[in-house]
Formats: structure tokens, C-alpha cells, sequence
């Protein structure tokens, strides 16, 4: 059995959506089907999921919404009459309608409910589709088949455990599972989506419940490369990666998949398959638990902007028992996660983002430091970005840091932090946000020869 998810550029009009089924058609396996909001068409045009949020935040502003409604309807209703199902926008309308009117008191909550009607309603649309064309499928409403999600203590969805035991109840049906992806119900009945792009969690997880043979990924693109093709034309394509790597890679800014999305998969060593809907044929990218090959010596490179550092200085730190547990402590209590730690002896170094890291915690977090921590100094660094190379094959590999930090600094780059990571699979560099492009670009000519 394997679990398809099939992502919004993929079921952006109806042409693509007839492509997703002759896709669905060609592999008998392919049992369950999660689907992300329609994409852009076109450079200039929106996401549906955009269209939604713009509805929302009208309603809450208390202004006329209904002309973005309007637009929300003609989007699904051109998809729906293209394909010959005009019936399903009755049913659809109903369900956008009765989300953007219902009263609120939580406007995170309301936001969450309205933005999920993309996802909703597209597999509202592909259900219908299929079973037009005389092929057996069903909706599968995320409450009903018992995908429940909390929020942790600053506010990011988890998944219940007892989600993958209802969850895996759909292995037994006879029908075709189409399933909305990003979002999911809590115990109460009230929607939690997952962060931007959270589709691909929602496959992971039911990938993970029915203990599929493969989970697959459809996008946009053959492979994924060795660095965003944005930055560099016609990059190095990458057919295997471990999970590790992509880990790591996602992290520091690979849009293909989902930071968050391995671990369901990764913990039942279920094999991921990143594929082209636009090319089928293509091989792909697998992502595994063990290489089985290396194309290059560095698997990739990725650059992701939006942290800063937090600098603390203290003589004889390294002497004075539970220092550093009172420092994150205090990072901790004020809901700040930490990224990297890099140290000296006297001085340690806290990379945070700073979306989390707002000039009000900032205030907050420096003041207890010094208060509670008696330190000689703390600095903060913002508009820093994470610079990382990847590659599983670097570990028994001698010379890398010093190609790469020699390209950087050919290339006029100040290195603000170096760290390899604990694995040895991946070197970090922290760099100008301004430099983050040219920083990649640099590492790449060196490490892969151009």
C-alpha cells in the first residue's frame, strides 16, 4: 500500500487534476491520496490558501468580505466545472460559508478553521472527480477518521498518539481515501492546522499509521537538487538521501518537504519518494534510512535567513556548575526555542529565530540574564543567516571545512559562527543575511567543481 500526497501546484486547475488521476490509475497501490489547497496557476496568480486567509483577515478586521468569498468560489468553480462536477459546489459553498460566518472568540482558531477550507475542498473536488469517471473513492474528513492534533506550549500542532491507531483504520477500505492534508481536529471538535506546507506531514502521518511500503511526495520538480535552483541554474540532482540529511537540509531552508514531515516515516523506516507530476516517468528522489550510493561527497547545500545570536560572556563560565542550565532555563520559561550552541570557555553563543526572538523577549530574556545570571555581558545579533553543508559521506572525509571556508572567504564573506554538527553530516555557517545567496553560491562552486 502506498500513500501519495500530491502537493497544491499539483491540483492547481483541472488539467492537473486529470493528471493526478492518471497517476492515481497507474499504480494499483496507491490507496490513499492526501491533497494540498490549488496552487498558483500561473506566476501572477494566488493560491487558493492565500485567498482564504485574505478572506479571514477581512472578517476579522470587521470589513465587507464577501468579495473575497466570492473569489474563493470562482476559483473552486471553475476547477469543478472544467472537470464536469458543478454538482460538488453546492456542498463546497456551503462549507466555506458557514466557516467564514460562524462566530468566533479565538481569531487564531478562526483563522486556522477558514484556511483549512482550501485543503477541505480540494478533496471534496478530487473525490467527486474520481468517482465520475467510475472510479471508486471517498472524502475522508480528518474528525471522523480521528486526526487529532493539540498545541504544545508555544502553540505548534502535535499529534496524539491515538491518531495512528484510528488512522490506520483506513487501510481497510474498499474505496480510494482522499484526504485534506494541513490540518487536523482537537479534542474538542475545533481545528489545529499544521504550519505552512503542512501537507506533507499529514501524508507522513497516515503513511505511518497504515504502515505503508512507500510514502510518496508529488511536486513540482524531477528531483530534489543538491541546491535551490533559484540560486544556481541547472543544479546537481540528488536521487537517494537519508533522512538525516534531508533533516538537516529542510531545516536550513529546502522547500521540497516539510522540516517536520520525516519523523512519522522515519520512525517506521518507511522510504519517501519525491516525484514530478508534470514527469511521472521520472525516477525521483528517495529518501531512506541508509544510503545505498553517493553521487557526490556532499549530498547538499542550503541557506535559510531569520535568526539571531545571543552572545553571553562570563569569567571562568566553564568553572561555575549549572550556568548553562540556568541560561536556557530562563530561555525556556519565556517560550524561546534554541537552535544551535555554539561555546567558548568563557563565552557561549545561543542561535534563535527571531520570529520567536521578538525585541520584547529580547528585552525580557537579556534582563534576566544579566540579573539572574550576573554575567559581564550579553550582545545580540540580529539579520544573521544559517549557512549549511550536508552530506552523509563527509564524515570520513578529510578537508571539507577548510575548502568551504576558504571558498567563503575568497568570496569576501565574514564567517560569523562555525559548527559541525554532533553526526558529522553537516557544517553550519553563520553569515549576513545579505550575503545568504552568494554564501551558497560560493560553496557550491568549490564543492562541486563548476
Amino acid at each position: 500500500m502506498k500513500v501519495a500526497k500530491f502537493g497544491g501546484s499539483s491540483l492547481a486547475d483541472a488539467i492537473h487534476i486529470k493528471q493526478v488521476c492518471d497517476i492515481i490509475d497507474q499504480d494499483s497501490e496507491r490507496h490513499i491520496i492526501v491533497v494540498s489547497a490549488p496552487g498558483k496557476r500561473y506566476s501572477d496568480d494566488s493560491k487558493v490558501t492565500d485567498l482564504l486567509i485574505n478572506l479571514a483577515k477581512e472578517r476579522l478586521a470587521g470589513t465587507d468580505y464577501n468579495p473575497s468569498l466570492l473569489a474563493v468560489f470562482e476559483r473552486f468553480e471553475i476547477i469543478a466545472n472544467d472537470l464536469s462536477i458543478s454538482e460538488a459546489m453546492d456542498s463546497i459553498k456551503k462549507k466555506i460559508s458557514t466557516v467564514a460566518s460562524a462566530p468566533y472568540t479565538d481569531e487564531i482558531k478562526y483563522l486556522d478553521s477558514v484556511k483549512a477550507m482550501g485543503e477541505d475542498c480540494s478533496a471534496v473536488i478530487l473525490a467527486a472527480y474520481l468517482n465520475s469517471i467510475g472510479r471508486k473513492a471517498k472524502y475522508c474528513n480528518p474528525k471522523d477518521c480521528g486526526l487529532i492534533l493539540e498545541h504544545d506550549e508555544v502553540g505548534k500542532a502535535i499529534i496524539i498518539d491515538e491518531s495512528y491507531e484510528n488512522l490506520a483504520k483506513l487501510a481497510n477500505e474498499d474505496a480510494l481515501c482522499i484526504f485534506p492534508g494541513f490540518f487536523g481536529y482537537n479534542s474538542k471538535g475545533e481545528i489545529i492546522t499544521f504550519s505552512r506546507g503542512g501537507s506533507d506531514i499529514t501524508g507522513s502521518v497516515l503513511a505511518g499509521a497504515v504502515m505503508a511500503t512507500v510514502y510518496e511526495n508529488w511536486t513540482d520538480v524531477d528531483n530534489v537538487f543538491a541546491v535551490n535552483p533559484s540560486i544556481v541554474k541547472n543544479p546537481f540532482p540528488i536521487t537517494e538521501i537519508t533522512y538525516d540529511e534531508m533533516r538537516e537540509l529542510a531545516y536550513a531552508g529546502f522547500s521540497v518537504l516539510h522540516e517536520e514531515a520525516l519523523f512519522p516515516v522515519y520512525k517506521r523506516g518507511i522510504p519517501v519518494n519525491i516525484k514530478n507530476t508534470n514527469n511521472p516517468s521520472a525516477k525521483g528522489t528517495t529518501i531512506v534510512s541508509k544510503r545505498t550510493h553517493y553521487d557526490s561527497l556532499v549530498t547538499g547545500i542550503a541557506g535559510e535567513k531569520g535568526f539571531c545570536t545571543v552572545t553571553i560572556n562570563k569569567y571562568l563560565m566553564n568553572r561555575q556548575v549549572g550556568f548553562l542550565l540556568g541560561l536556557l532555563t530562563i530561555f525556556a520559561q519565556e517560550g524561546v526555542s534554541i537552535e544551535h550552541i555554539p561555546s567558548g570557555i568563557d563565552s557561549v553563543t545561543l542561535i534563535v529565530r527571531k520570529k520567536y526572538f521578538t525585541p520584547e523577549k529580547e528585552q525580557i530574556i537579556v534582563s534576566r540574564i544579566k540579573s539572574e545570571l550576573s554575567v559581564e555581558s550579553v550582545h545580540v545579533e540580529r539579520d544573521l543567516a544559517i549557512v549549511m553543508i550536508v552530506g552523509q559521506a563527509m564524515a570520513n572525509s578529510v578537508g571539507i571545512m577548510a575548502r568551504a571556508a576558504s571558498a567563503l572567504g575568497n568570496a569576501g564573506i565574514n564567517l560569523k559562527i562555525v559548527n559541525q554538527g554532533a553526526s558529522e553530516i553537516s557544517l553550519m555557517f553563520g553569515v549576513s543575511e545579505a550575503y545568504c545567496s552568494y554564501a551558497v553560491k560560493a560553496l557550491y562552486k568549490e564543492l562541486f567543481k563548476l
